[in-house]
Order: C-alpha cells, then sequence, then structure tokens
C-alpha cells in the first residue's frame, strides 16, 4: 500500500492522494470531500456527498450537526470554508461509502491517530508540531517563541478554569473577553473585526507587543485565581478582570511612553509582509 503520512497542517497522503487537514478545536479534522474523492474514485465527489446525504438520512443529519466548515486551502491556494470532520466523524462517513478502500482507510486513519497519542503523551511533541507549521507559514523565530509561550500560559490558566468550576465554552468566552477588555478595552471579536480578520486565530496575527500584554493578562488572572483560591464562575470572572486590568494599566503606560497606540488594525502578517 503506498501510504505516506506527513506532519503538516494543509495535506497528508494516502495511495498517492491528498486528503486535506487541520488542526481545530485540539484535534485534527480532514476534508469529507477529499475522504470521498479517494474512497470512491468519483469524478465529483462534492456532487456524491451531497448524495449520500440525502440518500441516507441519518448521515446527512449526523453530519449536519456535528461537522463544522473549518477554512483550508484549496487547489489553488485560496483559503475555502471546508466540510470537515475528526477521526469519529470520519468513521461514521466510512459506513455509509460501500468501497473496497474502507478497511485500508481505517487502518491508515489509525495511524494518523497515534500521532495525536504521542502528543498526549509527550505535549511537547505537539509543540514542535506547532512551532514546524508556524515557521513554514513565515513567522520569524522571536515571534513563534512568544507564541508558544504564550500558548502555554493560557493552558495552565484554562486548566485553573476547569479545576475551579468553569464549564462550558461560553464561560470560558465570557471570561476570555473580560480578560480582552482589560487588556486592550476590546473583546475578542471586537478586536478581530478591528483588525479586519474572521475565522483566523486573532494571536496569529498580534505583534510582539500585543502577545506579551496577552501573556500577561492571562498569567495574572492564574495568580489571582490561585493566590484567591476563588471557585466558582463569578468569582473568576472577577479575576479575570482585574487580572485584564493589570495588562491594561501596562499598556497605556507603553502607550504614554512611545507616544503610540499598541492597539493596531493591521494583522501581524500583513504588517511584516509576509
Amino acid at each position: 500500500m503506498n501510504k505516506k503520512i506527513t506532519r503538516q497542517n494543509k495535506l497528508i497522503v494516502f495511495q498517492g492522494k491528498g486528503i486535506r487537514r487541520a488542526w481545530f478545536k485540539n484535534e485534527w479534522y480532514y476534508s469529507l470531500v477529499d475522504i470521498v474523492r479517494v474512497l470512491t474514485e468519483s469524478a465529483n465527489p462534492t456532487d456524491y456527498l451531497k448524495k449520500i446525504r440525502k440518500r441516507d438520512v441519518e448521515l446527512g443529519s449526523y453530519l449536519g450537526t456535528n461537522c463544522p466548515q473549518v477554512e483550508m486551502s484549496s487547489e489553488t491556494g485560496k483559503k475555502r470554508n471546508t466540510l470537515a470532520g475528526n477521526t469519529k466523524d470520519v468513521l461514521r462517513l466510512i459506513q455509509s461509502i460501500p468501497s473496497k478502500k474502507a478497511e485500508p482507510f481505517k487502518i491508515w486513519l489509525a495511524q494518523v491517530g497515534k500521532e495525536r497519542f504521542d502528543e498526549i503523551e509527550n505535549p511537547e511533541l505537539a509543540m514542535l508540531r506547532m512551532k514546524e507549521i508556524y515557521e513554514k507559514k513565515g513567522y520569524p523565530k522571536d515571534w513563534i517563541d512568544k507564541r508558544m509561550r504564550g500558548i502555554a500560559v493560557r493552558k495552565s490558566l484554562t486548566d485553573e478554569w476547569n479545576f475551579r468550576g468553569a464549564q462550558t465554552d461560553l464561560e470560558y468566552a465570557i471570561l476570555t473577553n473580560e480578560i480582552m477588555k482589560g487588556t486592550f478595552d476590546k473583546t475578542v471579536d471586537e478586536y478581530k473585526q478591528f483588525k479586519n480578520l474572521g475565522r483566523e486565530n486573532l494571536r496569529d496575527h498580534m505583534n510582539d507587543i500585543e502577545l506579551i500584554l496577552t501573556m500577561l493578562g492571562e498569567a495574572t488572572t492564574t495568580k489571582l485565581h490561585q493566590d484567591r483560591d476563588s471557585i466558582g464562575f463569578n468569582l473568576l470572572k472577577t479575576d479575570a478582570k482585574d487580572g485584564g486590568a493589570v495588562a491594561g494599566r501596562t499598556r497605556k503606560d507603553i502607550e504614554y511612553q512611545t507616544k503610540k497606540t499598541v492597539v493596531s488594525p493591521v494583522n501581524y502578517l500583513g504588517q511584516t509582509g509576509r
């Protein structure tokens, strides 16, 4: 079997055919159209996928409920939102496709999934993988180092939230916005709109000072949680406001000293010409 597994964000190869994937919500998501193309060799995999979703009502409902649109590169290199699924979703799709390639594809998918288990056991592997992705995108080493440190700071904070009673994605988003508002006078969505971003990750488009201030707000919030032994969403929210305010005062001091605004509408890659 001609199999090749590459550790990159854009493409992996099964029997000589590319399948796009993207790191989304802390796991790999695969283009469902690409998987249909590999398993069926259909001349129009998009149409094939539409037909099996109509024919198999339960599959159509499952994909519609569980499979998000994830940004991936098209054949022309342009970013497009693509229907994508994680390993569980892909296996559900395979069940509805009569194909001799289904079993070897399952074996191959298990091998790809092993990467994630290896990274869980050794988080350093995940950090190395992310570093490689940023290098391929053209970010300089000093920025990547700050971004990696920011990811570690963020992980420490979310671990505290989980331990101290934040239970839903909505609560995490509210707490994050409290820190961001205190630091930059903007929520995450407001900041993304200000930088003219869509589905992109805001932090991937921050400059050095923005990243450092974000880390300061989140690291301070983590320390406040620990020092105050805060339990429950309301107390965590108070800490998040206070942690953001610390970073916000630092931002204002920087702006006073430099006579320049830290918050910029220019995203990082556009600013550096990359």
